[in-house]
């Protein structure tokens, strides 16, 4: 691997001058030193360095990558740390599709500004480790189970952020092998929330037609309420057997995670019977909602190698 190239110039035309004259055909880890950038990526990055695997632009005050980094079809690693990434625009449209999207393996955002998980993550599809630590992130949003077509991640980091729950959905990364979460207020405090909206009288009828399995076509209803039929999603309690559509109980229980640690994950039933200790559904002194959780979770114990709270 050719010497890493770096910079030393003060603003935004002298990176990309000095960039210019350094042009490498060979080269593959590019270092822009710590500086205060006026703008995204120099044009012509791409044609200066086309075989760069290794692009470190850490320190250097980006507030956004630019298009320019979507040329680098064989970038591997891309740290990008404490600068000032988060807001719209932060990260290059197109991103999943170009074929950065395949060949990107190790992304570092941590230290920036992001108070969500950027949706443009979701389609890189090669990754392998991603860090997201020291950010403004306050929850990870269920569609974190999108990262399946990330089906190489090993690592998540998420520490240094003000999480104080995470969704159940993240069980579905079935490879992660390393989460961080140090720093994070559901480290240093148990979070119970519980609340429940009334179904309205179309969840109800929904409840009912799915639950007593009432036959009907797509030609008996309206298009709407066939699509409204197929968002039912199943209680997890497997006593109860009922399902949900758009009221439910959302609930934090707290799983086991390698026998060691106990992660608040959300929790969603179908009403509050179904979480009472008391209810018929459980007459044990552990519902069986929570057990069947940490069931599940016992899935995912059994392959995360470590978590690491602080």
């Amino acid at each position: 691997m050719a010497a890493a190239e770096e910079t030393g110039a003060a603003d935004g035309p002298a990176v990309a001058a000095e960039l210019a004259a350094r042009r490498s055909a060979e080269a593959r880890r590019l270092v822009l030193s710590p500086r205060r950038l006026s703008g995204p990526l120099p044009a012509g990055l791409s044609q200066w360095f086309p075989a760069l695997e290794e692009l470190d632009v850490s320190g250097t005050g980006l507030a956004e990558l630019g298009a320019e980094l979507l040329a680098l079809p064989r970038l591997r690693t891309l740290l990008a740390k404490n600068n000032r990434l988060g807001g719209p625009g932060s990260l290059p449209k197109g991103l999943g599709q170009a074929p950065l999207g395949r060949s990107l393996r190790v992304l570092n955002l941590s230290g920036n500004r992001f108070a969500e998980v950027p949706p443009a993550l979701l389609g890189l599809r090669g990754l392998q480790s991603l860090s997201l630590g020291g950010n403004r992130l306050h929850s990870i949003p269920p569609d974190i189970q999108e990262l399946r077509r990330l089906h190489s991640l090993r690592s998540l980091s998420l520490h240094n952020n003000l999480l104080t729950y995470l969704p159940r959905e993240i069980l579905n990364l079935v490879h992660l092998e390393e989460l961080s979460l140090r720093g994070n207020p559901l480290v240093v405090r148990f979070v119970r929330d519980l609340t429940y909206n009334p179904p309205s009288l179309q969840e109800l009828a929904g409840r009912t037609i799915k639950t007593r399995n009432v036959p009907y076509a797509p030609s008996d209803l309206p298009e709407n309420l066939v699509r409204y039929l197929s968002l039912a999603s199943n209680c997890p309690n497997p006593k109860c057997g009922g399902v949900y559509f758009d009221s439910c109980v959302r609930q934090i229980k707290f799983v086991d995670f390698c026998g060691k640690y106990r992660l608040p994950l959300m929790h969603y039933l179908c009403s509050p019977e179904c979480s009472s200790p008391c209810s018929s559904a459980s007459q044990s002194s552990t519902s069986q909602s929570e057990s069947d959780s940490e069931d599940e979770a016992s899935v995912a114990a059994r392959r995360m190698q470590k978590v690491l709270l602080g």
